[in-house]
């Protein structure tokens, strides 16, 4: 197990210690943390390297926007015609100081999410049947030392009794690559991103490149990268994509409620 400063084994102190530094940093202080939010932070970075994975330089990673932009071309008989092309690589990163909210950025001071897969990119982007999207091919420029997050299972784990300090650990970072993975809506309050925020900038200030974590969407091999520099990647390639379709599968949570329905009275 991995070493916190003076020789103490590094230990979350239970299964859910997580969900108690959520509900600190969104309720009670994000700037100046408690002594129990500061040690839960400790821990998650004395445990970090046992999550710890390089992306070689030349990676191949894929981001994807909505939208795209048109060329004017002259056709047959005279005229022009409008047809779709990719944005500008540019426009394929976020701009500094004027960069959004984000699961792991604050406003205004960027990371560039990037996926795994083509398929991944474009699904986090959210599009709608027939929508056009611009999906842009980043390499990476140099190594990159990534904490990963993406290897835990899925499957949220739940104890009703404290377990062995190696599941605990384990737990807590099913439940930050959870955290991190969990779908952005322009409707969410800032406050839900703080908790992934802060670890963002607590694997930064350690050194770390970018977090790596599951995507909500997409093929189950996809995951997602977030780099800290938005230099670590350039564009290499664009093109624009349509979606041709949506699947979506549902399942029932619960047992389904009829309304009650007064009865009509004489002359209803």
């Amino acid at each position: 197990m991995a070493q916190l400063e003076g020789g103490e084994r590094a230990s979350f102190p239970s299964w859910s210690s997580y969900w108690a530094f959520e509900r600190s940093i969104r309720r009670e202080a994000r700037y100046v943390r408690t002594p129990e939010v500061e040690a839960f932070l400790a821990s998650v970075l004395a445990t970090a390297d046992r999550r710890e994975t390089t992306l070689k330089a030349g990676a191949g990673l894929w981001r994807a926007q909505l939208g795209h932009d048109w060329r004017e071309v002259e056709v047959f008989g005279g005229g022009t015609e409008s047809l779709p092309e990719p944005y500008r690589p540019e426009r394929m990163k976020p701009l500094v100081g004027r960069a959004p909210d984000g699961r792991a950025n604050s406003k205004g001071i960027p990371s560039l999410y990037l996926a795994t897969t083509d398929e991944t990119a474009m699904s986090e982007a959210r599009p709608w049947l027939a929508a056009s999207l611009t999906l842009a091919k980043f390499e990476v420029v140099r190594p990159l030392k990534l904490v990963d997050c993406s290897r835990h299972a899925r499957k949220l784990p739940i104890y009703f009794e404290e377990p062995p300090a190696s599941e605990r650990e384990e737990s807590v970072w099913t439940w930050i690559d959870r955290a991190f993975s969990e779908p952005m809506t322009r409707g969410d309050d800032v406050a839900e991103y703080a908790p992934t925020q802060v670890l963002a900038e607590l694997f930064k200030q350690a050194g770390y490149d970018g977090v790596a974590y599951k995507s909500a969407f997409g093929a189950e091999k996809g995951f997602n990268i977030a780099l800290f520099d938005l230099a670590a990647a350039r564009v290499r390639s664009l093109q624009v994509k349509t979606v041709k379709a949506v699947r979506f599968e549902f399942a029932e949570e619960g047992e389904a409620r009829r309304p009650t329905v007064e009865p009509l009275g004489p002359g209803a």
